[in-house]
């Protein structure tokens, strides 16, 4: 018996869903669903492909009493603009979580995936960051650099951004971007000089050694650790885990092999097994308790989030897209 099939394109997605407040609240209830311990997340499925300087993730996750649940691709393959195609990509299908049949293929080119990893750098600044943030910043200068910013800036609304990157063009584009679409003062600076001046400072880099180390923290910072999402990647100096008053995991099991704690028990730190993000949303666990403390969040993208993002933009749609029979 045939049953009908939603194929969804990026700008039909693009029509329907944004970086709001609601898209922040999604993604912060499927962090707390996590804390419940019904999800069912398998391991990510990560193949690196170093002929082709490519890699691909496979995410996925059954939250209980959702309708759906989405299994998302996403391939970087990071020579291709070389050839005017773009790094990443990728799609998510939903599938009923009754009968197993798909009911939507979203062609997002990887827009979704962008939308709820931005919501995340939110929910950890909601719950992490000092109350007060005058000053943040992000080192990194690539697209999430720019919707992780904007994501922050919804529920920490800073006066004044930094920015840091290795290419100096590329900085000073991403400041230029984040200017327009933020309204605020925005400077290009070193990366010490990112972190000594900020209260909020995400990191959005695909970085094999660490970009903010240990001695840059100070009282009062928060740090969103992002760029960390396949083993060997770290971003953040082994000895700032230990150097924080608070280090927090979205999944210790990813974390632990994809994330900054994968370099940190390489190091022999960090042995204890941190909370998680949903622990102290849900009050399981103890978040940031004063102004001055220093926190750490890892975020290494769970498929919790990937169900979440697709089950809320299939609501969203109304006639968008075209329906096929399968």
């Amino acid at each position: 018996m045939a049953h009908d099939i939603r194929i969804v394109t990026e700008a039909e997605l693009r029509g329907a869903l944004s970086l709001d407040l609601s898209t922040v609240d999604v993604i912060e209830a499927a962090f707390e669903a996590l804390a419940g311990g019904t999800v069912v997340m398998p391991p990510i499925l990560s193949m690196e492909l170093e002929a082709a300087n490519g890699e691909v993730d496979v995410k996925t996750a059954y939250i209980p009493g959702f309708d759906g649940f989405a299994i998302k691709v996403s391939p970087g393959f990071f020579d291709n603009p070389k050839l005017g195609l773009p790094s990443l990509n990728g799609l998510m299908i939903l599938f009923s979580a009754k009968t197993g049949l798909v009911e939507a293929v979203f062609l997002d080119n990887g827009y979704l995936t962008d939308l709820r990893t931005a919501a995340a750098g939110a929910v950890a600044a909601r719950h992490l960051a000092p109350a007060e943030v005058e000053t943040a910043g992000v080192i990194g200068t690539g697209v999430q650099a720019r919707l992780q910013m904007q994501a922050a800036h919804l529920v920490r609304p800073f006066e004044r951004l930094l920015v840091h990157g290795r290419n100096p063009d590329h900085a000073k584009a991403c400041a230029e971007d984040l200017k327009d679409a933020l309204g605020i003062a925005v400077e290009v600076c070193s990366a010490e000089e990112v972190a000594a001046r900020s209260q909020l400072v995400v990191t959005t880099t695909p970085a094999k050694e660490p970009v903010l180390t240990a001695d840059m923290l100070h009282p009062g910072l928060h740090v969103t650790a992002m760029g960390s999402d396949q083993s060997g990647k770290n971003e953040i100096e082994p000895q700032a885990l230990t150097a924080a008053d608070l280090y927090v995991c979205d999944r210790v099991s990813q974390c632990e092999v994809s994330g900054e704690l994968e370099a940190a028990r390489a190091a022999g730190l960090m042995q204890d097994t941190p909370p998680e993000l949903g622990d102290i949303i849900a009050g399981k666990a103890t978040g940031r308790t004063g102004p001055e403390q220093v926190t750490i969040c890892d975020l290494t993208g769970t498929g919790a989030q990937d169900t979440a993002i697709a089950s809320h933009v299939i609501k969203l749609l109304g006639d968008a897209g075209t329906v096929i029979q399968a």
